[in-house]
C-alpha cells in the first residue's frame, strides 16, 4: 500500500448500492498505481454501505456522509472540492475499472491534455456492447452542444484545478441525470483540452434500461440543458434548436426502442419528425419500431 500523495482522487458517489460498490471499490484497489485516494460520498444509505467500506480497511479510502436530497452533482462536488490531488477521476458506484484504468489515463494527462475519457464496455444481464466516445473534434463547443454528449462520466479523469475553477457539476434541478453534459459543454465552451483512449479501461453497467420514466426524466434534462446553452451562444438560431430537440427527441426514441417499448418509440420519433422532417434515420427507426409493434402484438 503506497503511503505517498495522492496522485488521483476518485470520487464515487453511491446510494443503497453496497454490493455494486464493493465491486467499485475493489477494482480500485486493484489499480496498478497504488497513489490514490477514494472519497465515497454516502447519501444517506440505509443498507450495509459502511461495513463495505470498513472491510476494506484501507486509509486511502475515506466517507463523506451527505444528503444529496436526490441531486448526485453535489455529491460530486463535495468531493471534488476538497481534492487536493493534481488528478480526479469520477466512479459511480455501480461501475468498476480495469487495473490499468488510472495509469493510461494519468500518463495521457501527463502528456499536457485537460479531460482524458476512455471506451468502456456496456454491460447488462443479457447482452454486452464496447462504446467508444468523441473524437476530439466533437468535443467543440458548437459540435458538443448541436451533436449531444459523447463523454461519459466514469471514463473520465481530468485535472482537478480545472475543475474546480468551473465550479463543478451544475446542481440545477433541472438537468439532473444530465448534468455531466452540462459541465462537458460548459469545459469546452472554456477550451478545455479533450482527449480520448480507444481502449475499454472500464465497465458500466445498465439496469433498469426498461423504466420509463428513466428515459422521460432523462430525456426532459437533457433538453433543459440544451435550451439553457443555446439561450446565451451566438450562433444560435431557431432553425438549430428545432434540429436539436430533434435529435433528442430521437435519442430517446432510440432509448425506447432498445427496452421494447415501442409505443413510446414511436411518440418519441413522431416528434422528431415535426421538429426536423428530413432525417431518414428517423424515418428508419419509426418503420423499424412499427415492425417491433407489430410482431409484439402478434406474440402476445
Amino acid at each position: 500500500m503506497s503511503t505517498a500523495s495522492p496522485v488521483v482522487t476518485v470520487v464515487i458517489p453511491t446510494y443503497n448500492q453496497a454490493d455494486f460498490l464493493r465491486e467499485a471499490l475493489d477494482s480500485v484497489a486493484k489499480q496498478d498505481i497504488q497513489e490514490w485516494e477514494a472519497v465515497v460520498v454516502n447519501n444517506a444509505s440505509s443498507d450495509h454501505t459502511k461495513e463495505v467500506i470498513s472491510s476494506f480497511g484501507d486509509p486511502r479510502i475515506r466517507v463523506i456522509d451527505f444528503k444529496n436530497h436526490g441531486v448526485i452533482a453535489a455529491s460530486r462536488n463535495l468531493a471534488l472540492m476538497q481534492a487536493t490531488s493534481p488528478f480526479v477521476a469520477f466512479l459511480d458506484s455501480d461501475d468498476w475499472w480495469h487495473p490499468t484504468k488510472l495509469s493510461r489515463c494519468v500518463a495521457t494527462l501527463q502528456g499536457g491534455s485537460d479531460i482524458v475519457c476512455h471506451s468502456e464496455e456496456w454491460r447488462s444481464a443479457k447482452r454486452s456492447r464496447i462504446v467508444h466516445y468523441g473524437p476530439e473534434q466533437r468535443t467543440e463547443y458548437q459540435e458538443l452542444l448541436l451533436g449531444g454528449n459523447c463523454v461519459s462520466t466514469s471514463a473520465v479523469v481530468g485535472r482537478t484545478k480545472v475543475f474546480q475553477e468551473l465550479g463543478g457539476f451544475s446542481t440545477d434541478p433541472r438537468f439532473v441525470t444530465a448534468e455531466d453534459y452540462e459541465f462537458w459543454l460548459r469545459l469546452a465552451r472554456e477550451r478545455a483540452h479533450f482527449v480520448f483512449v480507444k481502449e475499454v479501461l472500464g465497465v458500466f453497467r445498465i439496469h433498469s434500461l426498461s423504466a420509463s420514466s428513466s428515459v422521460e426524466r432523462n430525456s426532459a434534462a437533457e433538453m433543459a440543458v440544451v435550451a439553457h446553452h443555446l439561450a446565451s451562444a451566438s450562433f444560435a438560431s431557431p432553425r438549430l434548436m428545432r434540429r436539436r430537440l430533434a435529435l433528442s427527441h430521437y435519442s430517446t426514441a432510440r432509448s425506447f426502442h432498445a427496452a421494447g417499448n415501442f409505443r413510446q418509440a414511436l411518440s418519441s420519433f413522431w416528434l422528431s419528425v415535426r421538429r426536423s422532417p428530413w432525417s431518414l434515420r428517423t424515418y428508419a427507426g419509426f418503420g423499424l419500431s412499427v415492425l417491433g409493434a407489430l410482431r409484439a402484438s402478434v406474440t402476445r
